[in-house]
């Protein structure tokens, strides 16, 4: 529910209606059509400029109050709406921050990166930190808040969390994937909602908290917002880490996004499998469909897909049969596309088959790739292989507890009585670009007691499991922070 307050006010016989939201302690005004929809939508200008912008300071004079009333209108949202209201007035800022972000269509293939900049924009504003906006391809821009810290010579402490998020299937989902819609038991549903505009929300909201407290931290703290990892990162954090901006943040530890955990305890990655994208050309004799015709594309295709597919069954029973692997211990290959042939009557000249296959960083690539060739020579004469992605990064964080970054977060969470589960992250995150320039990082996404649903339809996130979030956030922003200088920055 969003609590408004109406103001109706005359301007030169003229009856317009400002609307107030507390919401994230600023107000603003909407148009009368969106008010009616019973949504604040995000353009929205602060209160104090409506007043400035109304009349000619010499005509301030004809602005009077006429009325006032106070309501409540839901925002679409279903019967007994936020079984975790933090207080009888209505939702939580927090969560009405987070529900706002999330109605940004920041999604591909076409996503509105601008609505996302003014967003950002107004966010650096509230938090009093300067915003440094760094276009790295066209059209695709890092946004950059930075909150220095009493000793910025240190190194700094990177929050960073990517602005897209991925299409959606609309007729599976229960209700508009864009609208946050927040059911009875607090369940926020929305794309992007786990993966990953969670995460910078309560980013925003811990520093908004420290600073609320006035809290100084001896580190430097940037928090960081990036396009495109959802379509590889390559206009995005891959290009970024190569430019100088980058370098000048003088970056000593990071922090990504994770994935959520159906149990108690929290998820963290402190690794993750490389992506390989490879698609295999089988060339073979053509002929007449009512032929029996030797060495077809086809014959190859079958040896190529048997041998990808029964090393992916003993993969398979590998992650089955022993408790002591994850998904991210293990390589999984998938066939996704399949190409050849003109008619139904004609052996095709050549066949195509494609893979995704994704690799932990235990394994050793260059073997992996002898093994590949080994599968098309055997497939039969003239079989190749190309590589449309390749990642041979197999840099992993330290979770000893000798090294201070880990020692440092691993304690942050004990002492909030969080139990941690270790684990190579099982797809990819823009975590690999950092981890590439020799920057420790850890994939880390506060939600515990939540269904992994990035990507998938429905995808939610309950209210209470974000607000827990922003305090654990709190915790771990001021002890990395503080973690004293190393023998290398002394």
């Amino acid at each position: 529910m969003y609590c408004l307050f109406y103001y109706i006010i005359c301007l030169c016989n003229q009856i317009k209606i400002i609307v107030l939201s507390p919401v994230t302690e600023n107000f603003y005004f909407g148009d009368r059509s969106f008010i009616l929809k019973g949504r604040i939508r995000p353009n929205r200008v602060p209160f104090a400029d409506i007043l400035r912008g109304c009349l000619p300071d010499e005509r301030q004079q004809h602005l009077r109050r006429i009325d006032f009333t106070h309501t409540m209108l839901p925002d679409k949202d279903g019967p007994g709406v936020g079984g975790g209201q933090s207080s009888p007035e209505g939702e939580d800022p927090s969560v009405s921050l987070f529900r706002e972000y999330l109605r940004l269509k920041t999604v591909h293939p076409d996503p509105d990166y601008d609505a996302a900049l003014r967003f950002l924009d107004r966010m650096a504003e509230e938090l009093g930190l300067p915003i440094k906006k760094i276009e790295v391809c066209p059209g695709r821009v890092v946004a950059i808040m930075t909150w220095e810290g009493t000793n910025p010579s240190l190194k700094s402490i990177l929050l960073n969390s990517h602005t897209d998020v991925v299409p959606v299937f609309q007729e599976h989902w229960k209700y508009d994937a864009f609208s946050a819609f927040k059911d009875a038991e607090g369940n926020i549903y929305a794309r992007g909602s786990q993966d990953m505009k969670c995460v910078t929300i309560q980013y925003i909201q811990a520093i908004r908290r420290l600073k609320a407290e006035g809290r100084k931290l001896m580190r430097t703290v940037h928090l960081m917002f990036v396009p495109d990892e959802e379509v590889g990162g390559h206009k995005g954090m891959e290009t970024f880490v190569k430019h100088p901006e980058f370098q000048k943040l003088n970056i000593g530890f990071a922090l990504d996004e994770g994935l959520a955990n159906p149990g108690e305890a929290f998820t963290v990655f402190y690794g993750e499998r490389n992506p390989w994208w490879i698609t295999v050309h089988c060339p073979g004799s053509p002929g007449h469909g009512s032929r029996f015709v030797e060495n077809t594309a086809a014959e190859k295709l079958r040896h190529v897909m048997n041998s990808f597919l029964d090393f992916r069954e003993k993969e398979k029973h590998r992650l089955n049969t022993s408790e002591c692997f994850t998904l991210g211990d293990v390589t999984t290959v998938n066939m996704t596309m399949v190409k050849g042939g003109v008619a139904y009557n004609v052996i095709p000249a050549e066949m195509d088959v494609s893979f995704d296959l994704r690799i932990p960083p235990t394994v050793n690539l260059q073997e992996f790739e002898r093994q590949i060739k080994q599968w098309c020579k055997e497939a039969g004469e003239d079989v190749t292989y190309e590589f449309a992605q390749k990642h041979m990064n197999q840099n992993v964080t330290s979770t000893e507890e000798n090294d201070p970054w880990w020692s440092t977060f691993s304690g942050a969470c004990k002492s909030m009585n969080l139990t941690l589960e270790k684990e190579i992250f099982p797809a990819a995150t823009d975590s690999r670009f950092i981890r590439a320039v020799g920057i420790p990082a850890i994939g880390f996404s506060p939600m515990n007691r939540t269904p992994i649903l990035l990507h998938d339809h429905n995808e939610f996130l309950n209210e209470q499991v974000f607000l827990k979030g922003i305090s654990v956030f709190e915790r771990l922003i001021s002890a990395l922070a503080s973690v004293p200088a190393c023998p290398a920055e002394a």
